[in-house]
């Protein structure tokens, strides 16, 4: 045993309560133990769902139709993910889940030949047709002190060309943005993707799990956690913290949650720790089916919102949850997964577009009025999905407009009707009715999917360890951290690894995250790219 050990504080019978059963808590859970030598048996996860993975999940059958709401896109500098990951090994044991995702990408490497659809053609290597205007904005905000940006908009920062560029479909689609989401998070976009300019418009860099993200980063995960003995309470949505306050600060003094219906309580004792997951981009999301759309629920239909509203009502360190919740018009869409019996889609893609399933990455309609986007992994996409079924993916921006072929709002689309919209946009006439019959899509309307995106100012989001607390830490999409992008699963990864390195004051600290806009050779090929030239 080193002299490091020798100086390690003994927290063998520290308790950890971790709210919240996304990958923010399952790696914070993860850091908790390696890094900070807590034993696995002391670490409870509190979960409303009946499930673990939060937004990256992954569900269904063949037979009735598989789900996956989203899928967070990966890239080769994701330092905190990698390092989580480089610790857990994949379901068979044969690797870590990180050697499994690099040696994955060299096999499947992302380059589109069809980034853009228009008028039912494809758009090869499309250029980005920005004006010289445009790119001296784009340049202003790589530098501007976010302070300078304060609560506007990305509209407020350019004109209402801009919003008609190929740049702009291909950078709003890829990454969701909408003209009146922040414009720091844009800034952050701009800065942080700099390495990733070039070779854009082929979505070259853009990194795949070799599964749906459940199955290849949680399911992973999980049995690692359980191997560490952590225990999970599902169905239990938390209502509240109960605090104190004394000579050494403030502190969380008890846990209250709801299961099944009965209120229930965990004390917090003095060398305890909590851990919360703020806020939810999925929250109260709902499944239609091939026959019915979804419902637009709201911030009462669960417990994430309401539990830090309630917390931080009078205590303005805990951050603002209003900039976030109260905005639905602003930060709801639609995604939609298609499962099909027949191969003839897939083989109209392939044909189409020049790519194999897996190879092109996102495909966006950008003439649809809802402003489509879908993309065709590699199958098959689920573990144990049958060989004859196939399994794609998409989502609209704009969902209450009403469609191109099928003239209803996105909103109010049954499955059917959504994968009649894509055939339209294709203008597949042949055989159309096949696929119609052997395809089952499940939409699924996201109140709360980009409000991270939403417009915000200093303190709306918190710290990973609020000023004054002695015991409680904040993860996820809505806490601040510096330099680094939301929507993302390196954001809820480091949220995780900072709040454990500093509730528990660690040496292992987040590695920095990779700022590529101070290399030449990066800021050389994002001008030429961002010019359309070709040298």
């Amino acid at each position: 045993m080193g002299p490091d050990a020798n100086r390690r504080p003994d927290r063998s019978d520290a308790k950890i309560c971790l709210i919240g059963g996304g990958i923010a808590s399952l790696a914070a859970a993860a850091f908790l133990i390696r890094d900070g030598h807590i034993p696995g048996r002391n670490i409870t996860i509190l979960e409303e769902l009946d499930r673990l993975g939060g937004s990256l999940d992954g569900a269904g059958s063949a037979e009735h139709g598989y789900v996956t709401r989203g899928g967070r896109m990966l890239e080769s500098k994701y330092r905190c993910t990698y390092d989580l990951f480089s610790s857990i090994p994949t379901i068979d044991k044969s690797r870590t889940v990180t050697q499994e995702i690099f040696q994955w990408n060299e096999v499947i490497r992302t380059g589109s030949k069809s980034r853009l659809v228009r008028a039912g053609r494809k758009l090869d290597s499309p250029e980005f047709g920005l004006s010289e205007r445009h790119i001296l904005t784009l340049e202003r905000l790589a530098i501007e002190p976010e302070a300078l940006l304060g609560r506007s908009s990305i509209k407020d920062q350019f004109d209402a060309s801009f919003f008609e560029t190929n740049f702009w479909f291909m950078w709003c689609t890829t990454f969701a943005f909408q003209p009146w989401h922040s414009a720091v998070e844009f800034k952050r976009y701009l800065v942080r993707f700099a390495h990733m300019i070039d070779g854009f418009n082929q979505l070259k860099g853009i990194m795949r799990t070799v599964y749906n993200q459940y199955d290849s980063l949680v399911r992973p995960l999980k049995a690692w956690l359980d191997e560490h003995g952590v225990s999970y309470v599902l169905g239990a949505k938390v209502t509240d913290l109960r605090f104190i306050e004394d000579g050494d600060g403030k502190a969380v003094e008890r846990v209250v949650f709801e299961k099944a219906g009965v209120s229930e309580e965990i004390a917090i004792g003095p060398g305890d720790y909590v851990i919360v997951t703020l806020g939810s981009m999925t929250e109260a999301s709902d499944l239609g089916s091939n026959t019915a759309p979804p419902a637009l629920n709201g911030k009462r239909e669960g417990g994430a919102w309401t539990l830090w509203e309630k917390i931080a009502e009078g205590r303005p360190e805990f951050g603002k949850p209003s900039a976030f919740a109260d905005h639905i018009d602003e930060s709801k869409w639609v995604s939609f997964t298609a499962t099909q019996r027949d191969q003839a889609f897939f083989t109209i893609i392939r044909d189409f577009t020049g790519n194999t399933p897996g190879e092109g990455g996102l495909i966006t309609f950008a003439d649809s009025s809802w402003l489509m986007s879908i993309v065709l992994p590699h199958q098959p996409h689920f573990i144990r999905q049958p060989r004859d079924v196939n399994v794609f993916w998409g989502y609209g921006l704009h969902v209450d407009a009403p469609g191109d072929f099928v003239r209803k709002p996105m909103g109010a689309c049954s499955g059917r009707e959504l994968m009649t919209e894509i055939l339209g946009q294709l203008r597949v006439e042949s055989g159309a009715a096949r696929i119609l019959e052997t395809t089952v899509v499940i939409p699924c309307m996201m109140p709360f999917i980009t409000s991270q995106f939403l417009r915000r100012e200093k303190g709306d989001r918190p710290a990973v360890a609020p000023e004054g607390w002695r015991n409680l830490g904040f993860v996820g999409q809505f806490v601040e951290l510096p330099d680094d992008v939301v929507f993302t699963v390196e954001y809820s990864v480091r949220s995780a690894q900072a709040a454990v390195s500093t509730l528990l004051d660690l040496d292992t600290k987040p590695a920095p995250v990779y700022k590529g806009q101070f290399d030449p050779r990066v800021l050389l090929k994002a001008f030429v790219t961002l010019h359309d030239l070709h040298i």
